[in-house]
């Protein structure tokens, strides 16, 4: 079987794509590694990749997991890349989160003290609606670590990265509250997908990902 190599989101592991079905293809997880003190994204990619022992690997992102897959693309040549959920250059990113980033805001204002008066708000963005979402996301929230957490929200704030292989393919859906659609230009739009369309348009996911990888 062909394998594909999945990065997960912020802080999550292989059950962020646990509904995705490729017939043919076995899914192979980069699982995230407990950041350095201050380690740059690109010496973290380093560390990621060497968890991929095949030559022109099939990366396929999603959210951060997608900026991680771009900056390891950048270290070995990639058949394909594939985002999901996730923005291919820093321009893409809302101007919010560069603000946010060029400010330092995330590293004077507290990032998990509030983190369960603010469950609501970060469901609404994500778009975990039902209660089965909802879990999956809270038992996220319970897993993550803060030094990774807190090391991540920096990365995504601070990359400037407008570089990507000409083998990229995105996938995005129009109503994505993290990433929003008018700010970047994907391949292929998922009509009402969120932010966890990964979950909650599973099929429609998998149908465009068994084309673009014939």
């Amino acid at each position: 079987m062909k394998k594909i190599y999945c990065i997960s989101g912020l802080g999550a592991d292989e059950k962020a794509f646990a509904k995705i079905k490729l017939p043919g293809y076995e899914l192979g997880f980069i699982q995230w590694l407990t950041p350095g003190k201050n380690e740059s994204i690109e010496a973290y990619a380093t560390r990621m990749s060497k968890s991929i022992k095949e030559e022109n690997p099939i990366l396929m992102g999603l959210s951060f997991g997608g900026i991680m897959c771009i900056e390891i693309a950048k270290l070995l040549p990639v058949k394909k890349l594939i985002l999901i959920s996730s923005v291919p250059a820093y321009k893409q990113i809302p101007l919010w989160m560069r603000t946010a980033g060029k400010l330092r805001l995330n590293k004077v204002l507290p990032i998990r003290s509030a983190s369960t008066l603010l469950e609501p708000v970060q469901n609404y963005h994500i778009g975990a609606a039902t209660a089965e979402e909802k879990e999956i996301v809270r038992q996220y929230r319970k897993m993550v670590s803060p030094v990774y957490l807190h090391w991540a929200i920096n990365a995504i704030l601070n990359w400037k990265n407008e570089w990507h292989p000409a083998s990229l393919y995105h996938i995005h859906g129009d109503a994505d509250r993290i990433f929003p659609i008018k700010n970047v230009k994907p391949d292929h739009i998922i009509k009402g997908g969120t932010h966890f369309m990964i979950f909650t348009k599973a099929r429609e996911i998998s149908e465009k990902l068994a084309l673009v990888l014939q």
